[in-house]
């Protein structure tokens, strides 16, 4: 590896010596190295700056995107394919916890509704509690809210 050290002329070589030098040498490293990407032909260029953004990820995975931006001038970070790829896994997160967040409120609405109408068919606190897979505190709770409302 130590033949490698001089990566001016290829960047293919320059992401290795980012990747594999220190920490504060991979700082002047990668700025070269987008230097050199920014100059290449348009069409490599967004496939070359992606990769390089990449490998700035993993090298500094403990940087935030604005700090990696900062360090580096690198503006186009929501433009990048794997920016795109990250938002939508983290949109689809999103939408599911939601989703799971919603069905566990609507079920316990739900049950919460049932309990006066099981009450009135004589059944006790404890009965209901089981049959809704509530505790018994969640059922005396709603119970005595709903006294209250009625008033």
């Amino acid at each position: 590896m130590d033949e490698l050290t001089d990566t001016s002329s290829s960047i293919g070589l320059g992401i290795i010596g980012m990747v594999v030098a220190p920490e504060e040498e991979a700082v002047e490293v990668a700025r070269n190295l987008i230097e050199k990407v920014q100059q290449v032909d348009v069409s490599n260029r967004r496939q070359l700056l992606e990769l390089v953004e990449r490998m700035l990820i993993y090298k500094f995975s403990n940087q935030t995107r604005q700090e990696l931006a900062a360090m580096f001038g690198l503006t186009e970070w929501r433009q990048t394919k794997f920016y795109q790829e990250v938002k939508e896994e983290v949109k689809q997160e999103v939408k599911q916890e939601v989703k799971e967040e919603v069905e566990q409120e609507v079920e316990q609405k739900t049950k919460l509704k049932a309990i006066s109408r099981m009450l009135s068919m004589g059944l006790s606190v404890e009965q209901i509690a089981q049959a809704l897979e509530l505790k018994v505190e969640v059922v005396r709770e709603a119970i005595q809210k709903q006294s209250g409302e009625e008033s």
